[in-house]
């Protein structure tokens, strides 16, 4: 989980081992890293549906999340699905995406995605994410899929910032 604090320009600072501080203006904003993986697939829907995915932010541009491939996501060749691996991606570089945006919903405008070698069940699928540049309407991101230390697939996108807060992302 990450916890988010701000404090007006001169009101208090703190420092500890797993926090961030942006200076923006006058305000800083502490932000509080957990070492662990959080479960980000909470809500019923596709991800979840397909097993969740887990997601850390390591700092003000990267993020990672992870899972693990089960039976389900294998195509008739025994591998794992590329429409599986393209939608981890869409989500755990989304996320990133939102994050990076203050938590405003992001849409993927674009999404690249290269296949370099075969996922096999159980194994470890773990997502780095790079954000490359951010706009006040768009994030430009990159991640790096691995098994273990192997490089399995690449990507990158382009998410829009959404201004306005979705129906279904709104607190009931």
């Amino acid at each position: 989980m990450v916890d988010t604090y701000v404090f007006t320009k001169g009101s208090c600072l703190f420092l500890g081992l797993n926090s961030i501080i942006y200076n923006n203006f006058n305000t800083n904003i502490i932000i509080f890293m957990s070492n662990e993986f959080e479960q980000i697939s909470l809500k019923s829907g596709f991800m979840k549906h397909n097993g969740g995915i887990l997601f850390k932010t390591i700092s003000e541009n990267e993020y990672h999340f992870k899972t693990t491939i089960k039976e389900n996501h294998l195509n008739t060749a025994g591998i794992t699905h590329g429409g599986f691996i393209a939608a981890l991606v869409d989500s755990g570089v989304g996320t990133a995406a939102h994050r990076s945006a203050d938590g405003n919903p992001c849409v993927t405008i674009s999404l690249e995605l290269k296949f370099i070698s075969a996922i096999q069940l159980g194994e470890d699928l773990f997502g780095k994410t790079k954000i490359q540049k951010k706009t006040n309407s768009m994030v430009f991101l990159t991640c790096e899929l691995f098994v273990e230390k192997k490089i399995v697939a690449t990507a990158s996108g382009v998410w829009k910032i959404l201004n306005k807060k979705l129906p279904s992302a709104v607190e009931k």
